[in-house]
Protein backbone atom coordinates (compact mmCIF):
# COMPACT_ATOMS: atom_id res chain seq x y z
CA UNK A 1 0.00 0.00 0.00
CA UNK A 2 1.08 3.56 -0.97
CA UNK A 3 0.69 5.76 2.44
CA UNK A 4 -2.02 7.89 0.39
CA UNK A 5 -5.16 6.13 -1.17
CA UNK A 6 -6.24 9.33 -3.37
CA UNK A 7 -9.53 8.44 -5.44
CA UNK A 8 -10.72 10.97 -7.45
CA UNK A 9 -13.84 10.41 -9.03
CA UNK A 10 -15.89 13.32 -11.73
CA UNK A 11 -19.53 14.02 -11.24
CA UNK A 12 -21.01 11.01 -10.32
CA UNK A 13 -24.65 12.46 -10.63
CA UNK A 14 -24.40 11.51 -14.41
CA UNK A 15 -25.09 8.16 -13.50
CA UNK A 16 -27.24 8.22 -10.53
CA UNK A 17 -31.08 9.60 -9.88
CA UNK A 18 -31.35 11.82 -6.82
CA UNK A 19 -31.74 9.38 -4.26
CA UNK A 20 -29.23 7.25 -5.08
CA UNK A 21 -26.60 10.19 -5.00
CA UNK A 22 -27.35 10.81 -1.06
CA UNK A 23 -26.92 7.26 -0.47
CA UNK A 24 -23.60 7.00 -2.70
CA UNK A 25 -22.14 9.90 -0.85
CA UNK A 26 -23.16 8.71 2.95
CA UNK A 27 -21.37 5.46 2.18
CA UNK A 28 -18.54 5.90 -0.42
CA UNK A 29 -15.92 7.22 1.95
CA UNK A 30 -16.37 4.06 4.86
CA UNK A 31 -16.64 1.53 1.65
CA UNK A 32 -13.03 2.77 0.49
CA UNK A 33 -11.72 1.94 3.85
CA UNK A 34 -13.33 -0.90 4.31
CA UNK A 35 -10.35 -3.28 4.20
CA UNK A 36 -8.13 -4.81 7.42
CA UNK A 37 -4.83 -2.87 6.70
CA UNK A 38 -7.56 1.03 6.48
CA UNK A 39 -10.61 0.73 8.53
CA UNK A 40 -9.57 2.84 11.91
CA UNK A 41 -5.87 2.64 11.67
CA UNK A 42 -3.74 5.63 10.19
CA UNK A 43 -0.97 4.26 9.07
CA UNK A 44 -2.71 4.53 5.54
CA UNK A 45 -4.92 7.88 4.84
CA UNK A 46 -7.64 7.86 1.91
CA UNK A 47 -8.93 10.75 0.28
CA UNK A 48 -12.02 11.05 -2.07
CA UNK A 49 -12.24 14.01 -4.00
CA UNK A 50 -15.58 14.42 -5.91
CA UNK A 51 -15.94 17.10 -8.56
CA UNK A 52 -20.07 17.95 -9.14
CA UNK A 53 -22.61 19.99 -9.77
CA UNK A 54 -25.35 18.05 -7.76
CA UNK A 55 -26.89 20.00 -4.94
CA UNK A 56 -27.72 16.53 -3.66
CA UNK A 57 -24.17 15.20 -3.32
CA UNK A 58 -22.95 18.93 -1.94
CA UNK A 59 -25.98 18.57 0.54
CA UNK A 60 -24.77 15.77 2.33
CA UNK A 61 -20.77 16.66 2.65
CA UNK A 62 -19.78 18.55 5.19
CA UNK A 63 -19.37 22.23 4.58
CA UNK A 64 -15.75 22.59 5.77
CA UNK A 65 -14.70 20.01 3.21
CA UNK A 66 -16.09 21.76 0.15
CA UNK A 67 -14.26 23.69 -1.99
CA UNK A 68 -16.18 26.34 -4.66
CA UNK A 69 -14.34 26.93 -7.54
CA UNK A 70 -15.65 30.87 -8.59
CA UNK A 71 -15.37 32.18 -12.05
CA UNK A 72 -13.63 35.50 -12.57
CA UNK A 73 -14.59 36.90 -16.05
CA UNK A 74 -12.34 37.91 -18.31
CA UNK A 75 -11.30 41.59 -19.05
CA UNK A 76 -11.85 43.27 -22.17
CA UNK A 77 -12.67 39.79 -23.69
CA UNK A 78 -9.57 38.12 -22.06
CA UNK A 79 -9.03 34.47 -20.53
CA UNK A 80 -11.73 33.91 -17.72
CA UNK A 81 -10.05 32.15 -14.52
CA UNK A 82 -11.25 30.44 -11.60
CA UNK A 83 -10.65 31.21 -7.70
CA UNK A 84 -11.04 28.37 -5.27
CA UNK A 85 -13.09 29.34 -2.73
CA UNK A 86 -11.80 27.19 0.52
CA UNK A 87 -15.52 27.29 2.59
CA UNK A 88 -13.85 25.56 5.88
CA UNK A 89 -13.06 29.21 6.37
CA UNK A 90 -16.84 30.49 6.35
CA UNK A 91 -18.20 27.33 7.80
CA UNK A 92 -15.14 26.56 10.26
CA UNK A 93 -16.32 29.18 13.36
CA UNK A 94 -17.82 28.03 16.30
CA UNK A 95 -20.03 30.78 16.39
CA UNK A 96 -24.10 31.38 16.48
CA UNK A 97 -24.59 32.55 13.38
CA UNK A 98 -21.69 30.12 11.59
CA UNK A 99 -23.76 27.33 13.41
CA UNK A 100 -27.53 28.40 12.62
CA UNK A 101 -26.67 29.00 8.55
CA UNK A 102 -25.10 25.46 8.42
CA UNK A 103 -28.44 24.39 10.50
CA UNK A 104 -30.29 25.96 8.01
CA UNK A 105 -28.68 24.87 4.46
CA UNK A 106 -28.87 21.39 6.20
CA UNK A 107 -32.71 21.32 6.19
CA UNK A 108 -32.61 22.05 2.71
CA UNK A 109 -31.68 21.23 -0.67
CA UNK A 110 -29.73 24.56 -1.24
CA UNK A 111 -28.64 24.90 -4.46
CA UNK A 112 -26.76 27.96 -4.15
CA UNK A 113 -23.54 26.57 -5.05
CA UNK A 114 -24.46 25.86 -8.52
CA UNK A 115 -26.78 29.50 -9.31
CA UNK A 116 -26.27 32.11 -11.38
CA UNK A 117 -28.53 33.96 -8.92
CA UNK A 118 -29.59 34.29 -5.47
CA UNK A 119 -33.32 35.20 -4.09
CA UNK A 120 -33.43 35.14 -0.44
CA UNK A 121 -37.37 35.75 0.54
CA UNK A 122 -38.75 36.56 3.36
CA UNK A 123 -41.84 33.98 3.64
CA UNK A 124 -43.67 30.91 1.54
CA UNK A 125 -46.23 33.50 -0.14
CA UNK A 126 -42.91 35.18 -1.33
CA UNK A 127 -41.64 31.67 -2.34
CA UNK A 128 -44.88 30.84 -4.39
CA UNK A 129 -45.03 33.85 -6.09
CA UNK A 130 -41.72 35.46 -7.11
CA UNK A 131 -41.01 32.36 -9.87
CA UNK A 132 -44.43 33.10 -11.62
CA UNK A 133 -42.97 36.96 -11.21
CA UNK A 134 -39.68 35.96 -13.28
CA UNK A 135 -41.25 33.65 -15.15
CA UNK A 136 -43.84 36.17 -16.74
CA UNK A 137 -42.54 39.70 -16.63
CA UNK A 138 -38.77 39.05 -16.47
CA UNK A 139 -37.78 36.92 -19.26
CA UNK A 140 -34.11 37.14 -19.29
CA UNK A 141 -34.36 35.88 -15.51
CA UNK A 142 -36.22 33.25 -16.52
CA UNK A 143 -33.39 31.84 -18.94
CA UNK A 144 -30.97 31.53 -15.69
CA UNK A 145 -30.39 29.48 -12.84
CA UNK A 146 -32.00 31.16 -10.17
CA UNK A 147 -32.10 29.52 -6.24
CA UNK A 148 -34.28 31.22 -4.04
CA UNK A 149 -34.16 30.79 -0.66
CA UNK A 150 -36.37 31.48 2.26
CA UNK A 151 -35.16 32.77 5.23
CA UNK A 152 -36.91 35.47 7.79
CA UNK A 153 -35.24 38.81 7.54
CA UNK A 154 -34.26 38.86 10.30
CA UNK A 155 -31.90 35.75 9.55
CA UNK A 156 -30.91 36.95 5.86
CA UNK A 157 -27.80 38.58 7.35
CA UNK A 158 -26.34 34.94 8.63
CA UNK A 159 -26.03 34.20 5.44
CA UNK A 160 -23.43 36.89 4.00
CA UNK A 161 -20.58 35.01 5.03
CA UNK A 162 -20.83 32.12 2.75
CA UNK A 163 -22.75 34.77 0.00
CA UNK A 164 -19.44 37.21 -0.33
CA UNK A 165 -17.32 34.29 -0.36
CA UNK A 166 -19.35 32.56 -3.67
CA UNK A 167 -19.45 36.26 -4.80
CA UNK A 168 -22.82 35.41 -6.36
CA UNK A 169 -25.41 38.04 -7.38
CA UNK A 170 -27.57 38.30 -4.69
CA UNK A 171 -31.26 39.75 -4.49
CA UNK A 172 -32.25 39.90 -0.20
CA UNK A 173 -36.32 40.47 -0.50
CA UNK A 174 -37.14 41.66 3.29
CA UNK A 175 -39.70 43.40 5.45
CA UNK A 176 -39.87 46.65 7.12
CA UNK A 177 -40.50 45.61 10.16
CA UNK A 178 -41.67 48.64 11.63
CA UNK A 179 -41.92 49.07 15.48
CA UNK A 180 -42.51 52.16 17.63
CA UNK A 181 -40.47 53.83 19.81
CA UNK A 182 -40.25 53.77 23.08
CA UNK A 183 -41.57 50.18 23.39
CA UNK A 184 -40.51 48.18 20.56
CA UNK A 185 -44.37 47.35 19.24
CA UNK A 186 -44.76 46.73 15.87
CA UNK A 187 -46.97 49.12 14.33
CA UNK A 188 -48.22 50.15 11.03
CA UNK A 189 -45.80 52.10 8.93
CA UNK A 190 -46.16 55.64 9.31
CA UNK A 191 -44.14 59.04 8.69
CA UNK A 192 -43.03 61.34 11.06
CA UNK A 193 -43.97 58.87 14.10
CA UNK A 194 -40.19 57.94 14.98
CA UNK A 195 -40.71 54.20 14.12
CA UNK A 196 -37.91 51.98 12.88
CA UNK A 197 -37.28 49.41 11.87
CA UNK A 198 -36.60 45.62 13.61
CA UNK A 199 -34.90 43.97 10.87
CA UNK A 200 -30.90 42.91 11.51
CA UNK A 201 -30.58 42.26 7.76
CA UNK A 202 -31.54 46.22 6.93
CA UNK A 203 -29.70 47.45 9.53
CA UNK A 204 -26.57 45.58 8.57
CA UNK A 205 -26.67 45.54 4.86
CA UNK A 206 -27.73 49.41 4.79
CA UNK A 207 -25.59 50.46 7.69
CA UNK A 208 -27.60 53.66 7.86
CA UNK A 209 -29.92 54.91 10.74
CA UNK A 210 -32.76 52.76 11.81
CA UNK A 211 -35.35 55.58 11.70
CA UNK A 212 -38.31 54.48 9.37
CA UNK A 213 -38.21 58.06 7.45
CA UNK A 214 -34.42 57.87 6.74
CA UNK A 215 -35.37 54.11 5.25
CA UNK A 216 -37.57 55.56 2.99
CA UNK A 217 -34.91 58.27 1.87
CA UNK A 218 -32.38 55.73 0.87
CA UNK A 219 -31.71 56.10 -2.88
CA UNK A 220 -31.37 52.76 -4.89
CA UNK A 221 -27.63 52.61 -5.23
CA UNK A 222 -27.48 52.85 -1.62
CA UNK A 223 -29.32 49.39 -1.07
CA UNK A 224 -25.89 47.49 -2.51
CA UNK A 225 -24.00 45.85 0.30
CA UNK A 226 -20.46 47.15 0.14
CA UNK A 227 -18.73 45.89 -2.62
CA UNK A 228 -20.26 42.46 -3.56
CA UNK A 229 -23.40 41.78 -5.66
CA UNK A 230 -25.52 41.98 -3.16
CA UNK A 231 -28.68 43.94 -3.06
CA UNK A 232 -31.76 44.33 -0.07
CA UNK A 233 -35.42 45.33 -1.17
CA UNK A 234 -37.78 46.26 1.14
CA UNK A 235 -40.78 47.84 1.41
CA UNK A 236 -41.31 51.44 0.07
CA UNK A 237 -44.24 53.92 -0.72
CA UNK A 238 -47.31 53.06 -2.99
CA UNK A 239 -48.88 56.23 -4.92
CA UNK A 240 -52.11 55.61 -4.79
CA UNK A 241 -53.20 59.14 -6.14
CA UNK A 242 -50.35 61.67 -7.73
CA UNK A 243 -51.00 63.48 -3.88
CA UNK A 244 -51.68 60.32 -1.73
CA UNK A 245 -49.66 57.29 -0.74
CA UNK A 246 -49.86 54.18 1.33
CA UNK A 247 -47.21 52.53 3.34
CA UNK A 248 -47.02 48.86 3.16
CA UNK A 249 -45.86 46.65 6.01
CA UNK A 250 -45.40 43.50 4.25
CA UNK A 251 -45.05 41.40 1.15
CA UNK A 252 -48.94 41.02 1.33
CA UNK A 253 -50.17 44.42 1.56
CA UNK A 254 -48.22 45.66 -0.99
CA UNK A 255 -49.09 43.81 -3.25
CA UNK A 256 -52.64 44.17 -2.57
CA UNK A 257 -52.26 47.64 -2.70
CA UNK A 258 -50.54 47.71 -6.11
CA UNK A 259 -53.26 45.26 -7.51
CA UNK A 260 -56.08 47.06 -5.67
CA UNK A 261 -58.55 46.83 -8.33
CA UNK A 262 -57.74 43.54 -9.02
CA UNK A 263 -58.25 42.21 -5.61
CA UNK A 264 -61.42 44.49 -5.28
CA UNK A 265 -63.17 42.21 -8.30
CA UNK A 266 -62.08 39.16 -7.15
CA UNK A 267 -65.02 36.58 -6.07
CA UNK A 268 -65.39 34.89 -2.59
CA UNK A 269 -62.05 33.21 -0.93
CA UNK A 270 -61.40 31.97 2.53
CA UNK A 271 -59.40 33.17 5.57
CA UNK A 272 -56.64 36.03 4.91
CA UNK A 273 -57.75 36.30 1.11
CA UNK A 274 -61.55 36.69 1.49
CA UNK A 275 -60.19 39.54 4.30
CA UNK A 276 -58.22 40.94 2.11
CA UNK A 277 -60.31 41.34 -0.66
CA UNK A 278 -63.00 43.31 1.46
CA UNK A 279 -59.97 45.81 2.56
CA UNK A 280 -59.31 46.03 -1.68
CA UNK A 281 -63.03 47.06 -1.64
CA UNK A 282 -62.74 49.82 1.33
CA UNK A 283 -62.94 52.99 -1.28
CA UNK A 284 -61.09 55.11 1.32
CA UNK A 285 -57.60 53.96 0.97
CA UNK A 286 -56.53 54.86 4.63
CA UNK A 287 -59.20 52.36 5.92
CA UNK A 288 -58.17 49.91 3.56
CA UNK A 289 -54.42 49.94 4.01
CA UNK A 290 -55.40 49.65 7.97
CA UNK A 291 -57.68 46.98 7.47
CA UNK A 292 -54.92 45.06 5.39
CA UNK A 293 -52.52 45.55 8.23
CA UNK A 294 -54.68 44.33 10.97
CA UNK A 295 -55.81 41.60 8.64
CA UNK A 296 -51.61 40.31 7.84
CA UNK A 297 -50.94 40.26 11.55
CA UNK A 298 -53.27 38.60 13.15
CA UNK A 299 -52.85 35.90 15.58
CA UNK A 300 -52.86 32.56 13.44
CA UNK A 301 -53.00 34.49 10.25
CA UNK A 302 -52.10 31.31 7.75
CA UNK A 303 -50.14 33.88 4.46
CA UNK A 304 -49.70 30.22 2.70
CA UNK A 305 -53.17 29.52 2.10
CA UNK A 306 -53.22 33.16 0.70
CA UNK A 307 -51.06 32.27 -1.62
CA UNK A 308 -52.30 29.28 -2.64
CA UNK A 309 -56.10 30.35 -3.11
CA UNK A 310 -55.16 33.54 -4.97
CA UNK A 311 -53.03 31.19 -7.41
CA UNK A 312 -56.24 29.04 -7.59
CA UNK A 313 -58.52 31.94 -8.55
CA UNK A 314 -56.52 34.23 -10.79
CA UNK A 315 -53.76 33.51 -12.97
CA UNK A 316 -50.50 35.17 -11.58
CA UNK A 317 -49.63 36.52 -15.00
CA UNK A 318 -52.37 39.30 -14.45
CA UNK A 319 -50.49 40.44 -11.39
CA UNK A 320 -48.74 43.96 -11.00
CA UNK A 321 -45.19 42.97 -9.16
CA UNK A 322 -44.46 45.30 -5.95
CA UNK A 323 -42.37 48.01 -7.21
CA UNK A 324 -39.74 47.46 -4.36
CA UNK A 325 -39.08 43.70 -5.84
CA UNK A 326 -39.41 44.78 -9.53
CA UNK A 327 -36.77 47.42 -9.30
CA UNK A 328 -34.69 44.56 -7.46
CA UNK A 329 -35.22 41.88 -10.21
CA UNK A 330 -34.04 44.46 -12.84
CA UNK A 331 -31.02 45.09 -10.95
CA UNK A 332 -30.62 41.07 -10.84
CA UNK A 333 -30.96 40.94 -14.80
CA UNK A 334 -28.97 43.43 -15.88
CA UNK A 335 -26.11 42.22 -13.30
CA UNK A 336 -26.43 38.47 -14.94
CA UNK A 337 -26.60 40.36 -18.61
CA UNK A 338 -23.48 42.01 -17.64
CA UNK A 339 -21.76 38.33 -16.32
CA UNK A 340 -23.09 36.45 -19.40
Amino acid sequence: FQPLHLVIIEEPEAHLHAQVQQVFIKEAYKVLRNHPELGNKIQFHTQLLISTHSNHIAHEIDFISLRYFKRNPGIKGGLSTSTVVNLSTTFGSEDKTTKFAIRYLQTTHSDLFFADAVIIVEGPVERMLIPHFIKNQHNKLSTCYISILEIGGSHAHTLLPLLEQLGVITLIITDIDTVNTPGNKKCQPKRASNQITNNDTLKKILSKSKKLDDLYAVKFEEKLYKTHPIRVAFQTPVKVTAKDETLPYTFEDSLVMENKNLFSTLPTATGLLQKMILAAKKSDFNDSSQSMYECITAKSVKKAEFALELLYLKEPNVLNVPQYIKEGLVWMEEKLEIKQ
